[in-house]
């Protein structure tokens, strides 16, 4: 047992010594990976040649689709926001809101920020809403932590709920249920962090005094909503409707709680600030319709899907690929529509959506390579070698540490769904061994994921947002303390509650 452990192990040992200790890039550190353990589980392993190969295929075609279309399809919306000039407008309201420092961290990287990760992720969130609070006269290290620790929850369900939709993928759970989970799961975070966001702003825990409610309802905007329309929806708008929800009722009770300031930024029209939000306006509607709500419109846009069986061994995953329901498609419709309406030409939208297929081609071998890596460990039964050892050496414990799976996950790749593509199956097979609720263990990894203020390609987006590459160990010095005490926090309410409620 011992001996395939240390085997299975060694793709994830590669992981952690090239991206963390030598600082590979990505792209080169993923694919040497996957033809290392392409190699062990041939010969290891014993996993046969056209299985291995076909194994890996799997992961590669799955990590174009709907990974990558999902990816490039939510910076394609961004950018025609950016190029039509909505996101300043968008930007521009939000800062007409407050004068307060504290107000306005809540507002652009709370709540702005996992708007941003809700619909295009990939590092958006922390750099656009760095440079906001730059802007506003923060420190540009404090801004850059304070992004880091904010873009934290919402990655759960970023990118139209891409790291869920790709953790049920990989482990054939259903992504109702364990979107559901992890919105419980991640609640007490959500209210807390806030406050840690407030108490870094001034750099004490005094500056919670004054706007201890506004934040408190900051927190619960975000959580309550985000449990509702995972339970109803899934998990493709949990994070779009928690952020604006959290939004409104900061704004609100801001107006409630101090008298309006005047602000040097102009107000944009109601008509002004509905062009702008055209695009994700029109994916939230659109997301809506697609989803089980709507039954019919449901059934019929799922009758366009195409089934693969790549893999050529035994129990073999079958690929469905949506054509029309994938949230890929449903953003390029609301950006092509929503482009429109604010004015940017159809020539111009595929000139961009050119850019951004060029700009990610790095990004696209990495995933690739890493989904690739993770189907190969699955079929070779090395996910199983490493489920079976830990769960002897940890035992009942198992649960309490799950997590940290996770947040090891996001660390070497910076990608919550990467994570859950890692070791999404590792922790299914453990919840096996264990005989406890799988949806709550596998859940624990997309849980612990979140912490992607740990991750040095993380860190790196914000150095280089605020354009102080070299700064990254001042940064992490910042983010490995308030990272540590979340995850803590993280590990101990899952494993509570996760008793009380016999998961584990």
């Amino acid at each position: 047992m011992w001996i395939k452990f240390a085997i299975a192990l060694l793709p994830i040992i590669w992981l952690i010594i090239s991206l963390g200790v030598m600082r590979m890039p990505a792209a080169r550190a993923c694919v040497i990976g996957l033809v290392l353990t392409i190699v062990l589980a041939i010969f290891s392993f014993k996993l046969p040649v056209l299985d291995t190969m076909t194994g890996a295929l799997e992961g590669i075609i799955m990590g174009i689709w709907p990974i990558m279309f999902v990816i490039v399809m939510a910076l394609f919306a961004y950018n025609v926001t950016t190029e039509s000039g909505g996101m300043k407008t968008i930007q521009n309201m939000l800062a007409t809101i407050s004068t307060d420092k504290r107000i306005i961290v809540l507002i652009i990287a709370w709540g702005f920020g996992g708007f941003l990760e809700s619909i295009a992720g990939f590092g958006t969130a922390v750099a656009i809403a760095a440079g906001i609070l730059i802007a506003f006269g923060l420190d540009p290290i404090r801004a850059s932590v304070i992004s880091l620790i904010a873009n934290t929850t919402a990655t759960a369900f970023g990118a139209i709920g891409l790291p869920i939709l790709t953790l049920a993928e990989v482990t054939n759970l259903k992504q109702e249920n364990l979107s559901f989970i992890v919105t419980l799961q991640l609640f007490v975070l959500v209210v807390l962090v806030p406050f840690i966001l407030v108490i870094l702003t001034e750099g004490s825990i005094k500056a919670v005094k004054g706007v201890g409610l506004i934040t408190l309802m900051s927190g619960l905007g975000m959580a309550i909503p985000q449990v509702i329309a995972a339970k109803f929806v899934g998990a493709e708008l949990p994070a779009i409707v928690g952020s604006l929800c959290s939004i409104a009722i900061t704004v609100l009770f801001t107006r409630w709680h101090e008298d309006e300031e005047e602000s040097d930024v102009e107000r944009p029209s109601t008509n002004e600030m509905l062009k702008a939000c055209s695009p994700f306006i029109l994916v939230f509607i659109f997301v809506i319709f697609a989803s089980s709500l709507v039954p019919a419109v449901n059934n019929l846009l799922n009758k366009v899907t195409t089934n693969l069986v790549v893999y050529t061994g035994k129990n073999p995953n079958t690929l469905s690929i949506s054509w029309l329901s994938s949230p890929g498609t449903l953003l390029f419709v609301a950006t092509l529509i929503g482009g429109a309406i604010q004015g940017v030409s159809f020539k111009k939208m595929m000139q961009i959506l050119g850019q951004v297929i060029k700009s990610v081609w790095k990004t696209t071998i990495t995933v690739c390579a890493i989904v690739g890596l993770a189907k190969v460990m699955v079929y070779a039964g090395m996910t199983d070698a490493l489920a079976v050892a830990l769960v002897s050496l940890l035992g009942p414990a198992y649960p309490l540490f799950a997590p940290l799976i996770g947040a090891l996950g996001t660390f070497l790749t910076g990608s919550a769904t990467s994570a859950n593509v890692l070791f999404g199956n590792l922790q299914l097979s453990a919840a096996a061994d264990l005989g406890v609720s799988k949806y709550w263990v596998v859940a624990s990894n997309m849980t612990g994921a979140t912490a992607g203020m740990l991750s040095p390609q993380n860190i790196a987006v914000a150095t280089g947002a605020i354009n102080r590459e070299g700064d990254e160990g001042e940064i992490l010095k910042e983010t490995v303390k308030w990272g540590s005490l979340y995850l803590v926090i993280c590990c101990i309410f899952l494993y509570v509650v996760g008793l009380v409620a016999g998961m584990i």
